[in-house]
């Protein structure tokens, strides 16, 4: 019964910025990871962030610096704030929730991000 359901995707120029959400239909406690994917137009999906307690974050060397994964357990929310967007960045991005409690990993069902002037 958890889902998770991401929002925020949309169009943006390069150097724009956007931030997606990913309302997770559960509890999220301390040390369950959240974790950004995005997979590119014609490209496997990749890794993009992670974070595991409020106030962390890990990323992936092609967003370092211009990403910011973030995390509100009492709103069972996670977001990903990005900056200096750049055309590569496009994608569609997905929210997982990995769920210590079971062993589970859920995904959201994905949202379009297109970085194009």
């Amino acid at each position: 019964q958890v889902q998770l359901v991401e929002s925020g995707g949309g169009l943006v120029q390069p150097g724009g910025s956007l931030r997606l959400s990913c309302a997770v239909t559960g509890n999220i406690f301390n040390f369950d990871a959240l974790r950004w994917y995005r997979a590119a137009p014609g490209k496997e999906r990749e890794w993009v962030a992670i974070t595991t307690i409020p106030g962390n974050g890990h990323y992936a060397d092609s967003v370092v610096g211009r990403f910011t994964i973030s995390r509100d357990d009492a709103k069972d929310t996670a977001y990903l704030q990005m900056n200096s967007l750049k055309p590569e960045d496009t994608g569609v991005y997905y929210c997982n929730f990995h769920q210590r409690y079971s062993g589970h990993d859920f995904w959201g069902q994905g949202i379009h991000v297109t970085v194009s002037s």
